[in-house]
């Protein structure tokens, strides 16, 4: 089976390559793996003590975060080796202090893997999330590398669990140990006869609680905001747009807007803000301008988002209004902020757990959005109730790197320093 997976995989990229020509992010996908290699070999020495950590995107890596840090404090005299499989976490990552060398990772292909894993050797292998890629799982079982899967979710639907993933059931089994963020993660794995389980939850949780403890001061929010109540709406696409638009143009004077687009195409831009009646502005034009006469600014940069939450008043989180998937409800959550989001999020069950405790509200067309908005404008009980709520549920949920690093240092510290 491992030959066909490995056939498959060959073929699978051989298409890919073919498709750059037709989208600029398959573009960087593929050319980026070209200095996979070479940066690696450049960068990492065989003496190195050298820590691996996988992510398959930005928010993965923001999970890595908290683990990272305490591995640099812990174990200062090590490396750490970050790779992406995704464009939109190795172009925005690429430079972090936080990592030695940070690569795209070579498509997962046997000759790959075993190339990767000779250049690198690591002393341990941290995968984020949900991240199985089986030639590289089995080629660290091979060489005893051990290797960790850290706030871990899994759900019924994914392939491990159905009649046909055998073969990835195998891969999945590879890992020496399993930090997982809820119960029904660990009972679907102890369904597959699994038992080296740690219920740890989520790292996010210890990563955006330090963002409260940070300077997040800004002085061109200081002058937009002013004493107005300040609704951002962070992480937006364009379907959340559509059912945000009729209540930024019906809201009452004293209410502001931040819009910050997930993806900063100008001509999606220039396409919501002829959808508005109320007065916008861009970040990337506000040099010289009284940014208190406008009603709402258009965030065209990234980077700054984490801190713009720390003004909200409201909190609107894109992605679940359509399919791409719901962005971080932590970092505003983390503020003390009600947060609104789309429909869609089944698969996020830190929005489930903090709309059961009525933190968060979900809204499926604009006039429900406006209905809650209204709400939490107009009632500031309501709405300094509602974000106690989410400070809260931030606060009560960290630990989670307490309990990964507590795993590492009392199995592999042989091995790191």
């Amino acid at each position: 089976m491992r030959m066909l997976y490995d056939l498959l995989s060959k073929i699978t990229y051989a298409n890919l390559q073919l498709a750059q020509g037709f989208s600029k992010k398959m573009k960087l996908f593929v050319q980026g793996r070209k200095n996979s290699f070479p940066v690696l070999t450049s960068q990492i020495k065989p003496e190195d003590k050298t820590i691996w950590f996988h992510c398959a995107s930005l928010g993965e890596f923001e999970q890595g975060v908290p683990i990272m840090q305490s591995i640099k404090e812990t174990y200062p005299n090590c490396k750490i080796l970050v790779t992406f499989f995704s464009p939109s976490g190795y172009e925005i990552k690429k430079d972090t202090p936080l990592a030695d060398t940070v690569v795209y990772l070579p498509f997962d292909i046997k000759k790959n893997a075993t190339k990767f894993l000779e250049i690198v050797q690591p002393a341990l292998a941290v995968f984020i999330k949900y991240e199985i890629w089986p030639n590289y799982l089995f080629e660290l079982k091979q060489r005893n590398i051990p290797s960790l899967l850290v706030s871990g979710l899994f759900s019924k639907k994914q392939v491990f669990f159905k009649s046909h993933g055998g073969f990835m059931r195998k891969a999945l089994k590879v890992f020496d140990h399993y930090f997982v963020q809820d119960q029904n993660s660990e009972t679907l794995l102890q369904s597959l006869g699994v038992q080296n389980i740690t219920i740890s939850g989520d790292t996010r949780f210890d990563r955006v609680s330090h963002q409260i403890e940070q300077d997040n001061s800004l002085s061109f929010m200081d002058e937009f905001k002013g004493n107005s109540l300040c609704v951002v709406c962070g992480s937006t696409w364009p379907e959340d747009e559509e059912v945000l638009i009729p209540y930024i143009n019906q809201a009452n004077s004293h209410v502001t807007f931040i819009i910050a687009p997930h993806k900063i195409e100008p001509s999606k831009i220039e396409a919501f803000r002829k959808k508005l009646t109320a007065n916008s502005i861009l970040y990337s034009e506000k040099e010289g301008k009284d940014l208190s006469s406008h009603s709402v600014l258009i965030v065209d940069t990234i980077g700054l988002l984490t801190k713009i939450y720390s003004y909200a008043d409201i909190a609107y989180v894109g992605g679940a209004m359509g399919s791409t998937g719901l962005h971080n409800i932590l970092e505003p959550a983390t503020f003390g902020v009600p947060i609104v989001i789309g429909k869609h999020f089944e698969g996020f069950p830190e929005a489930k757990r903090l709309q059961r405790l009525a933190g968060l509200f979900s809204v499926t067309n604009d006039k429900e959005c406006t209905e809650i908005m209204d709400k939490l404008v107009l009632d500031k009980h309501f709405r300094n109730q509602t974000g106690m709520i989410s400070g809260h549920f931030v606060n009560s949920n960290t630990g989670a790197t307490r309990i990964v690093m507590e795993h590492i240092q009392r199995l592999y510290a042989n091995r790191l320093v």
